[in-house]
């Protein structure tokens, strides 16, 4: 019987431990070829799961004994088809030894795509690691801001235990990936994130050669079935006006900022809070915001209004030493692009949890961030029967190419009249 469990041997407290696989070759009935044999298959348990593969050779029934599971006495090439059985087996073994001595995790499929695969297979610990790396040295910070979140994300699904290969990413663990967000409490739209994100990171992983197309699970594990609509994230018209207009004396910086910084997304176009903390004089023209989104790098274009234009004035003394149009990034602190990317996280925070504080004083039932400044901008104007394409330009928010598209169809005065409506 062609079967061996694979024992580790403690040496100091003289115990034994057996992994829980095993591989053994089976004659396989229910395959029957053209000449009437039945294909022999090497059979891995692991985990209690169970890979075929075949080791190309079959053998006639006659010649076969099923009780004893090898070749009859008298059966041709008996001797060279026990070798071959034994080499094929010892090969697996010591495969499951090396991952095994080298702490890495496997399964039945992995371990069989480890022994024929001519590829350069690296662990998804190993992958993400070096696409995290890349990301920094290019300076790609928003790449590498959300490789990591679904590199930490898939360490604590798995406990940490990410020396595995994309091969045992499969249909079913992608369903319990699913399942664990849930109780989480993830949204779907973070869930639809980490899903897009570990599949975009497996494609890499096939094109460097990395990893198996074979084993590619996206194929029926449909990411698009997330892909729902956000939830509508925009406020009324009043209450817009409500944080505009409350009062700020005597109040903290964080609560002067953050009163200004929705103020000015909202009277700007809807200008994303990472593009505000980069703008500087050199994006003031003429009495225009010109600009270059930090995510898509659509040019924007749009007249400045009175009330955004004295907020600017109002952080002069900041400029005197800081470069920046807002107290939020330093020239002289913060030079390099994570160095950025890391003040800016922190002050949104900070921002953040302020809004939602004064969202609860306005009575304001909304879960506030500066992103409603931005939803807030296309409502009110769709609201007031302005063009959604004209708003889509302004925003870059639905079509990113149909936005494109659109660049070149309205001028700065019909842009200038759209926004005329927002006070």
């Amino acid at each position: 019987f062609h079967e061996v469990l694979i024992v580790f041997v403690n040496q100091d407290v003289n115990q034994h431990f057996i992994m829980d696989t095993s591989i053994s070759i089976i004659y396989y009935k229910y395959k029957t070829l053209s000449n009437g044999e039945h294909p022999l298959m090497l059979r891995i348990y692991k985990n209690g799961k169970r890979k075929l593969e075949s080791i190309g050779i079959s053998v006639h029934p006659d010649w076969w004994d099923i009780s004893k599971n090898c070749p009859k006495k008298g059966c041709p090439n008996k001797e060279l088809i026990n070798k071959i059985i034994a080499d094929k087996i010892a090969e697996y073994n010591k495969q499951a030894l090396e991952f095994k001595a080298e702490q890495k995790e496997f399964t039945a499929a992995s371990l069989i795509e480890s022994k024929q695969s001519k590829l350069q297979l690296k662990t998804i610990r190993e992958f993400y690691t070096q696409l995290i790396k890349e990301f920094k040295e290019t300076e790609q910070v928003g790449n590498r801001l959300i490789y990591k979140n679904s590199f930490n994300s898939l360490k604590a699904y798995t406990n940490n235990k990410l020396d595995i290969y994309f091969s045992d990413i499969d249909v079913e663990w992608l369903k319990a990936y699913e399942k664990w967000q849930r109780k989480r409490g993830n949204k779907e739209t973070t869930i639809s994130l980490q899903f897009r994100t570990l599949r975009s990171a497996y494609n890499k992983a096939i094109d460097a050669k990395a990893a198996n197309q074979k084993y590619y699970p996206f194929d029926e594990y449909k990411v698009s079935k997330f892909n729902t609509k956000t939830r509508k994230r925009a406020i009324t018209k009043e209450e817009v006006m409500k944080i505009i207009t409350t009062e700020t004396i005597n109040a903290t910086k964080l609560r002067v900022l953050t009163r200004d910084v929705f103020t000015f997304a909202y009277l700007s176009g809807g200008i994303s809070f990472v593009d505000i903390a980069n703008l500087t004089s050199n994006n003031i023209y003429r009495g225009r915001l010109r600009y270059s989104r930090q995510k898509t790098h659509q040019d924007i274009n749009i007249k400045l209004r009175e009330q955004a234009k004295e907020i600017i004035e109002k952080y002069t003394y900041h400029r005197k030493k800081a470069t920046y149009l807002f107290p939020i990034l330093n020239a002289q602190s913060h030079k390099t692009a994570m160095q950025k990317q890391n003040r800016i996280h922190k002050v949104l925070g900070q921002i953040n949890g302020e809004l939602k504080v004064l969202a609860s004083e306005l009575e304001i039932e909304a879960d506030m961030t500066t992103y409603v400044a931005r939803h807030s901008f296309a409502s009110i104007l769709k609201n007031y029967g302005v063009n959604v394409s004209l708003i889509s330009e302004m925003l870059g928010h639905t079509d990113l190419k149909t936005t494109q598209i659109y660049l070149d169809s309205f001028e700065n005065d019909q842009i200038d009249e759209a926004m005329s409506n927002l006070l």
